[in-house]
């Protein structure tokens, strides 16, 4: 008997050592918090709790205005270019002038600036446009009739800006390419022109390329942030794209998943509630953890003792944790915004290692229950 005790204990041992986990615990993870407060961590741990829960939820997200912030003029100069649509209309003080006919004493003459840069009026030849304003063009044809027309007076105007355009393609109701007026443009501006998204607005992402420089932004933060609603420039590229958000749901819940926004805002609780909770006999209530990327403005704005650690400009990875062992954190969970592609995890309780420990060696008592019968 005193083998078989002796054999058991080995066994149950080298079991004990070699259970298998679903993820760390919450030990695990809490015991970085000393890491996270040297410059060598890889990410930061946040506690939520009363004090910066509502520093989170004021957070704007305004990365994409940034980006594009101080870059573009916001739309067309007041200089005519190569393609843009005129109309030129001529008057003259005598029904019998070379812009007279039988209906009044004036022309009206559509033209196109061409590739050399000019356009052509009858009797004033080719005339220079190209670099000129409205008035600069209409002094210039004018000064040209002088002496041919008889007291012409000219009259410009602009039909189709179409030397400075942008192209919005993607999931728009309207793709193509689309001239820029005078006065400024914003991007909300050329998105409506272009008749808005195909699809739900909170599933449609926005990215704009300017030369070198590109950006993506949720479709919505143009409007709730409208920082983000920034100048449109001529030659900027717009995509809008079907972008469905989603996030991972690891650990001790019901069952490990990816997991779609089925509305346009979800909270922690929601998300938890999405998956089926909790498992009973694993998790750790007290280790719920979310990992997402933020800002480097909202992680200093949260914890300043880490200021110096981060570029303006960066993104960090962070782990927030709650634990719903205190009712408190409930009502955390309640106000703390989901977003695209956070992974949420829950940890298992220590207890629950027990579990799997007697789940293993259950056979091994049988067996041994087993043996001491027929020695006996």
């Amino acid at each position: 008997m005193r083998f078989i005790a002796v054999t058991f204990l080995s066994v149950a041992l080298a079991a004990c050592a070699a259970l298998p986990g679903d993820g760390p615990g919450a030990f695990n993870i809490s015991s970085q918090d000393i890491e996270a407060e040297s410059n060598s961590s890889d990410y930061t741990i946040i506690k939520l709790d009363s004090s910066n829960i509502e520093a989170i939820k004021r957070y704007r997200p305004l990365s994409f205005a940034n980006q594009f912030h101080g870059v573009g003029g916001g739309g067309s100069s007041s200089e005519l270019g190569v393609g843009d649509v005129l109309g030129v209309g001529i008057w003259e003080a005598t029904p019998d002038g070379l812009f007279t006919n039988s209906d009044s004493n004036s022309s009206q003459i559509p033209v196109v600036i061409d590739e050399t840069g000019n356009i052509f009026i009858p009797y004033a030849g080719r005339v220079r446009a190209v670099g000129l304003t409205v008035e600069g063009l209409r002094q210039s044809i004018q000064k040209k009739l002088v002496g041919k027309a008889v007291e012409p007076q000219v009259l410009v105007s602009l039909r189709e800006k179409l030397s400075k355009t942008a192209v919005v393609v993607g999931d728009v109701a309207k793709p193509g390419v689309y001239p820029l007026p005078l006065r400024n443009t914003r991007l909300l501006d050329i998105v409506a022109n272009a008749g808005g998204s195909r699809k739900a607005t909170y599933e449609t992402v926005v990215t704009l390329k300017r030369g070198r420089r590109s950006g993506t932004t949720r479709l919505e933060d143009l409007i709730d942030y409208p920082e983000n609603n920034v100048l449109i420039s001529p030659s900027d590229n717009i995509l809008l794209s079907h972008r469905p958000r989603t996030f991972s749901a690891f650990g001790a819940i019901k069952s490990n998943q990816l997991v779609p926004f089925k509305t346009k805002d979800m909270t922690l609780a929601e998300a938890l509630a999405t998956v089926g909770g909790l498992n009973d006999n694993k998790a750790d209530a007290a280790g719920i953890f979310l990992f997402r990327y933020e800002d480097a403005s909202l992680v200093r704005a949260v914890r300043p003792e880490l200021a110096q650690r981060f570029a303006s400009d960066q993104t960090v990875p962070v782990v927030y944790r709650v634990s719903l062992r205190d009712p408190g954190g409930f009502f955390l969970a309640r106000f703390f915004e989901m977003r695209d592609k956070d992974i949420l995890y829950v940890s298992n309780h220590p207890t629950a290692e027990l579990g799997k420990f007697l789940q293993i060696i259950a056979p091994l008592i049988s067996n041994v229950s087993s043996v001491q019968n027929l020695t006996d």
